[in-house]
């Protein structure tokens, strides 16, 4: 007698039978690494060549070098990506300068080299910050004015301006600044240089203008003044 050949389930044809199992579209490999980072890197350089509200998914997948569809995968969308550049990105950047001075105490001259030292390591470790701070801040419409009104400002501008109107009702403070102004005046020194410093090296040509350069100016010029005779 002859023996029988095995038989195979009829109801899944041989092709589907044989066939791997795929995986989700684009949701990367277990043998990929992971491009988190790297989409976060991709989308900082993206928001400051061309501007949060013009940046598309698209393009920071382009520049992070992936597919939109891994991009999508980490994320979801562009609105969720930001949030993520926001909290891992831009907040350290700005915690890093309260941190320098929530521990100065109360000595203007010290909260002054705190704060001043603060922004200088803060752009040191987040080059892009400067720029990213002109555009999307200072500029009218930026998309990240309202993280600063209502999330970074109000509490290190009432800590300084606090510290500062003590020192002035004290005597330690000329008495003709406006304490609330004294923010703004650290930013203008400290902030905006750094964003103009391509511009500044081209027309002095002086490549060797730095951050450092910047904070020793800052500084000399908030103890000192411009020391001009009468």
């Amino acid at each position: 007698m002859a023996s029988k050949r095995p038989t195979r389930n009829l109801s899944t044809p041989a092709s589907t039978a044989r066939k791997p199992r795929g995986r989700t579209p684009g949701r990367p490999g277990t043998n990929m690494p992971d491009q988190r980072e790297g989409l976060l890197d991709g989308a900082l350089a993206c928001f400051v060549r061309k501007g949060i509200a013009a940046t598309t998914l698209r393009d920071i997948a382009a520049a992070a070098g992936v597919t939109p569809a891994l991009a999508h995968y980490y994320f979801g969308d562009k609105a969720k990506l930001l949030d993520a550049v926001i909290e891992e990105r831009a907040m350290p950047a700005f915690q890093q300068v309260r941190g320098r001075v929530a521990v100065a105490g109360d000595d203007v001259a010290d909260i002054v080299a705190a704060f001043v030292a603060g922004v200088a390591e803060a752009v040191k470790r987040y080059p892009w910050w400067p720029q990213l701070w002109v555009r999307e801040v200072v500029c009218e419409g930026g998309a990240l004015r309202d993280l600063l009104v209502t999330r970074i400002a109000p509490e290190i501008a009432r800590l300084l301006a606090g510290h500062f109107a003590r020192a002035q009702a004290a005597g330690r403070l000329n008495a003709d600044l406006d304490p609330r102004l004294l923010l703004p005046t650290l930013v203008g020194l400290t902030l905006l240089p750094a964003a103009g410093a391509p511009i500044w090296r081209q027309v002095f040509d002086a490549d060797d203008l730095g951050m450092d350069d910047v904070c020793r100016h800052a500084l000399a010029l908030l103890d000192r003044g411009l020391e001009l005779q009468p």
